[in-house]
């Protein structure tokens, strides 16, 4: 598991972090060969070219040319050899004489040893900085971007609380007087619905309404799950304040799904959101069955025909 992940790492790292730096006159080719090791020692040979070299845990040694050289908790010797970019997370690189490095040295403690002639067009950069200044330019567009899901989250409980009061009402009973059987449905047909989606789809002939349980109906009924947990929250807490509102739940809409909005950022309570969400959940799916059969069992029967009159 932990050479996966630290492939996996490197892989993320290539891809995100790694700019296309061309500085020589003549940029090395592509060829879509990868060379990766795992616990293990590997070698590209003089004459030889790969896009990348990969080790985890072991040293790689590079004589010919490599576009991007990355080692992670191992070593890398570049020899006589040419690459664009070298990355390593807590492995010492050395460059000796005649190799030449076209772009940068991305390193996360870890040493550099350059000797003789070798060549770094770019230069060493520590991989946290570089870190740092990536989460400092994302930070305000993830800031911005949760608020805006957030704003889009509460129009939707004002929304619901609008065109659904009665409903959300008797949704926030359920979970009020029977909290048991609401979290059970809940957990049930958190595995159940996605399990029926598969059924289906596995049968061919309902594949499409599978797929339309899978990727629509489940999800919305998740999310209408987490609004009217959101708005149960929101009355308990006017409740407390002594402020309730026996029409629209539009304040406990507004109140409730904000409150589960700021609990979500915090680690450590998103338990507390995932444990609210089963509820509302549950009370969607048991109020849903509970309307079905009453619906079904108060269907007027169909009168038969009248027996004919008896001869007088």
């Amino acid at each position: 598991m932990r050479r996966l992940f630290g492939v996996a790492a490197a892989m993320v790292m290539a891809l995100l972090l790694l700019a296309p730096v061309v500085l020589a006159a003549n940029p090395l080719p592509h060829d879509g060969r990868v060379l990766i090791s795992t616990g293990g020692d590997i070698t590209l040979p003089a004459g030889e070219h790969a896009d990348a070299v990969i080790v985890v845990n072991g040293t790689a040694t590079i004589l010919g040319e490599a576009n991007t050289v990355v080692a992670i908790d191992g070593a890398a010797n570049l020899l006589g050899a040419r690459s664009e970019t070298v990355i390593a997370v807590r492995s010492p690189i050395e460059i000796g004489p005649d190799t030449v490095v076209q772009g940068d040295v991305m390193t996360l403690d870890s040493l550099v040893h350059q000797t003789g002639n070798a060549q770094v067009g770019g230069a060493v950069k520590d991989l946290a900085s570089e870190l740092i200044n990536v989460g400092a330019v994302l930070a305000p567009a993830l800031l911005l971007l949760w608020i805006g899901f957030g704003l889009a989250t509460i129009v939707a409980g004002l929304v619901l609380a609008g065109l659904a009061s009665r409903q959300v009402r008797e949704a926030e009973a359920l979970i009020s007087h029977e909290p048991v059987q609401t979290l059970a449905t809940g957990i049930v047909g958190l595995f159940a619905v996605p399990f029926v989606a598969v059924l289906l789809i596995v049968t061919v002939v309902g594949a499409p309404l599978g797929v339309g349980i899978l990727l629509m109906a489940g999800p919305a009924v998740a999310f209408l799950g987490y609004l009217i947990a959101g708005i149960w929250i929101g009355d308990w807490v006017l409740h407390q304040t002594a402020r309730d509102h026996e029409g629209r739940p539009y304040l406990a809409a507004a109140v409730g799904v904000l409150i589960l909005e700021v609990l979500a950022i915090v680690p450590v309570l998103a338990i507390v959101v995932g444990i609210a969400s089963l509820f509302g959940f549950g009370a969607v799916l048991l109020l849903s069955l509970r309307t079905l059969r009453s619906r079904s069992s108060s269907q007027p029967a169909v009168p038969g025909p009248f027996p004919a009159p008896l001869p007088g």
